[in-house]
């Protein structure tokens, strides 16, 4: 296989290996778990609603019968949820991966709070800041990758986190472009700060182009589009694709042994098709602005990332 081909449908034999998805009951995160256990890993399906997780989890069951998967509750919005679900995962063992998925996609009509910040902040950035930051350990003792969720929007919109919060000129839009330009400014520091305290841990980011429920294949309690939505979802068929197949860049930034820490795996064609290398905004590039943000994050999460102390273990 040539260094840049790729084929998501046979993705390479994980067994043996151990993933955690946050917000995998739904869209991006559902799909990452099917295809991770698919190829054999263990996967860890999180989320913030039990039944959801009940019905998640069967719906993987349906399509890997003899898939190894475990549920657990957490919500990226809630710091001690973050904590106590870190203390489980620590407690479990072996760490492959992190993909960091969970999110608001649609945010509120106005601001709205979580934990004393912008709900859509905490929910995409903070609560993953903390999370990785927890688990460091595990995914060092393992070698392993972290996976930071981010959006093609960051190349249209110039929304960067300057004020994260929100305090004024709140919109919804607003709120989601400068989360996702946040989640991509952290994993590209993470991998600064990583490689800078040699921690082997990998940090990735990787967005899923414009990806929508209704072209989506149903599936009973995960993904059930109503008729409208496929027709208008439909129409845009020339530029979107399924969120089975928007979570290809996902996989292959988690799974795929030759990419590298600090880059980026989007659609071919930004939008859709076969999951590509790609170029995070210039904006988010900004290493001042990311060490900014990243003083930000410890400050507002009370999450120091033990670099110093997992390096000693590591080594």
């Amino acid at each position: 296989m040539a260094r840049d081909e790729w084929d998501p449908r046979n993705l390479p034999d994980l067994t043996g290996r151990a993933y955690l998805v946050t917000g995998a009951t739904r869209g991006l995160g559902y799909f990452s778990c099917e295809q991770l256990a698919g190829a054999g890993a263990h996967v860890l399906l999180t989320g913030r609603n039990p039944n959801r997780l009940v019905l998640a989890k069967e719906a993987v069951r349906r399509t890997h019968p003899d898939a190894s998967i475990e549920t657990l509750l957490l919500d990226t919005s809630n710091l001690g949820s973050v904590r106590a679900a870190a203390a489980t995962v620590r407690a479990r063992g072996r760490l492959d991966g992190l993909l960091m998925n969970a999110g608001i996609v649609h945010p509120p009509k106005t601001r709205e709070l979580a934990g004393g910040h912008e709900k859509v902040f905490a929910t995409n950035v903070l609560g993953h800041f903390a999370l990785a930051g927890e688990l460091l350990t595990p995914l060092a003792a393992a070698r392993g990758r972290m996976v930071w969720v981010g959006s093609m929007a960051t190349s249209l919109w110039k929304h960067l986190p300057t004020d994260p919060d929100l305090v004024e000129g709140y919109t919804p839009w607003r709120a989601y472009v400068q989360s996702k330009a946040a989640t991509t400014m952290l994993a590209l520091e993470a991998d600064r700060r990583l490689k800078a305290h040699s921690v082997p841990v990998e940090s990735l980011v990787a967005h899923p182009g414009y990806s929508t429920s209704g072209r989506t294949r149903g599936i009973r309690g995960v993904n059930e589009p109503t008729r409208l939505t496929r027709f208008v979802d439909n129409l845009q068929a020339a530029f979107t694709q399924g969120k089975d197949e928007g979570a290809w860049a996902l996989v292959r930034a988690l799974t795929d042994p030759r990419a590298e820490g600090g880059s980026m795996y989007g659609p071919a064609q930004l939008a859709r098709g076969l999951p590509r290398r790609a170029t995070p905004a210039r904006l988010t590039r900004d290493s001042g602005l990311s060490a900014d943000l990243w003083r930000a994050c410890e400050t507002a999460t009370h999450v120091r990332w033990p670099f110093e102390r997992v390096r000693r273990v590591a080594s």
